[in-house]
């Protein structure tokens, strides 16, 4: 018997569904991620809504084949700085190394330089030391070990991070470490040569503490949607999006894989679709609720595999995603003397002031006082019981209200048009950034438009860029989600090679691809895919 397929993007604003029917057809849907009067989690409501499902009734599981999801918990819960207490155990004398990073100055002239703040509670050293060279030049104190995991376990510390100088070849002191934190009770462990196993300390502790920070509030979202599912027993799959843009079953899915989860999926659906409609070279133009996405694709795609997210530096295989602080719901400030869109956002609640929850002006409010927004063609899912349509009158006063305090004759629909132009010019230099900056002249491009606002602006970017052709999909402002059902079940490895670049160590070399590709198709395998289906790049 068919059943049905979900695909899920869960955003800061708005979560989209895509469900692919048991008669094969495709339906659409969207709901307001934060909606605490009515629903506990949006994707879960979201399916109880395209099945036809009460509120509180369990979800029939043994009807669904699987659940394609992307989410922003670990993003959000990063940008924020609420992940999990984390301890990093490091190598004596090595303490400071994270925070002294690099040494690098984002800003050269900058006088008042303020530093991220630190994701791990405390850092504690134990005695260990293995040189470069293999040799042992102190054993691990176990008992010293032990007694640091056990005073940090009882101070309620529940994840740790372990980073030891060359951890990434030589294993042996990390293992053991990892092993007394398990007896103690630690419920996540996130080990530097497992999560980065490659060289240079700062780069793979980082990664590693992200993964210890992050993962245990991925786990706690993951296992609540499985719960409610009612995955158990059943043979319904539940998937995430990694940023790499592969899928990967939900036990597999780690913290610092999941910090572009979300747009990723974005960008697998602007390459996807647009293949399917004759471009090869395609602009993603993704502006949602909370910020715009932006990517670029000549044939392949783009992905950075060291990379820098809130401050925080990390090695993971990720989308090339360029995204800006300018949305639907960004709001708009005045301050006196000048115009400004964002970067803060009214978010889902209370949203922009359209929305009917006493929010600020937002970009959204400005569309709506342009004519570009009709409350009529919006599905009446606002205000405090989520059943009124968008309010046009609360935005005509606020922009009249913002006009008069402007107080140079402008009006109301001058201002609106003030603050989109500040906005469009944010989000095309946002494309320029990975476009022209990078050398690729975008007038022979199309702008694959997709995201609820990104609609409202397409022409206005492509004018501004020079673009000719804007390609809108019919399920644009759900494509995000889309692209969940259009990706593929993705492993990736890497490994350090410290060898002289000479003919000889080609089979070495061979030899250590065929072991990484073997473990990735092991892992593919386990969730259910052929060997025949697998490619190996």
């Amino acid at each position: 018997m068919a059943k049905w397929d979900f695909w899920i993007d869960r955003g800061g604003t708005f979560t989209d569904l895509v469900a692919r029917m048991p008669d094969g057809s495709l339906k659409a849907h969207k709901l307001l991620s934060e909606n605490p009067e009515n629903y506990r989690d949006a994707a879960i409501q979201g399916i109880r809504d395209l099945m036809g499902i009460a509120k509180d009734a369990p979800i029939p599981a043994d009807q669904i084949s699987a659940v394609k999801m992307g989410t922003t918990v670990a993003t959000n819960a990063l940008l924020e700085r609420k992940g999990d207490r984390t301890l990093l155990l490091t190598t004596r004398g090595f303490r400071d190394a994270l925070e002294i990073g690099y040494q690098a100055r984002p800003n050269i002239f900058d006088l008042n330089i303020i530093k991220p703040e630190l994701l791990y509670e405390q850092v504690t050293e134990v005695d260990e030391r293995v040189l470069a060279d293999g040799t042992v030049e102190t054993p691990l104190d176990e008992t010293g070990t032990r007694t640091a995991l056990q005073a940090a376990f009882d101070a309620g510390i529940r994840a740790v991070a372990i980073v030891f100088m060359h951890g990434y070849r030589y294993t042996a002191h990390e293992i053991r470490a990892g092993e007394i934190a398990d007896e103690i009770g630690f419920t996540q462990v996130s080990i530097s040569h497992k999560v980065s196993p490659l060289m240079k300390l700062v780069g793979r502790g980082d990664t590693t503490v992200v993964d210890a920070y992050l993962s245990p509030i991925l786990r706690r979202y993951v296992d609540q949607v499985a719960t409610e599912l009612g995955t158990d027993g059943s043979d319904c799959r539940l998937m995430f999006m990694q940023s790499s843009g592969g899928l990967t079953a939900a036990e597999l899915f780690q913290g610092k894989d999941a910090i572009l989860s979300g747009p990723a999926g974005g960008v697998v659906g602007m390459v996807e679709t647009g293949r399917m409609s004759g471009f090869e070279k395609l602009i993603g133009f993704d502006m949602g609720g909370t910020s715009t996405d932006v990517a670029h694709f000549n044939g392949e795609f783009e992905r950075a595999f060291e990379t820098e997210v809130a401050g925080v530096r990390m090695r993971a295989p990720m989308m090339r995603i360029h995204t800006v602080a300018a949305g639907g719901g960004s709001i708009l400030h005045y301050d006196g003397s000048r115009f400004r869109v964002g970067p803060d956002s009214a978010g889902a609640n209370p949203g922009p002031a359209c929305y009917r929850r006493g929010g600020p002006l937002a970009v959204s409010d400005a569309n709506v006082m342009l004519g570009k927004l009709n409350p009529d063609h919006f599905p009446q899912v606002f205000g405090p019981n989520g059943n009124e349509p968008l309010d046009a009158d609360v935005v005509r006063e606020k922009f009249t209200a913002m006009a008069n305090d402007i107080g140079d004759g402008k009006a109301p629909e001058d201002v609106a048009e003030g603050f989109i132009r500040i906005a469009v010019e944010n989000m095309a230099n946002a494309i320029k950034k990975i476009s022209v900056q990078r050398g690729y002249d975008v007038q022979g491009y199309a702008l694959n438009c997709f995201g609820g606002a990104g609609g409202q602006h397409a022409c206005l970017i492509a004018d501004t860029l020079g673009m000719k052709t804007v390609y809108i999909h019919p399920f644009a402002g759900v494509l995000s989600a889309y692209g969940r059902g259009l990706a593929d079940i993705r492993s990736h490895r890497q490994q350090a090679v410290e060898e002289t670049l000479v003919p000889e160590i080609e089979s070495t070399l061979q030899d250590i691809a065929a072991s990484l590709s073997k473990d990735s198709i092991n892992e593919l395998t386990s969730q259910g895919v052929s060997v025949h289906e697998t490619t190996t790049y």
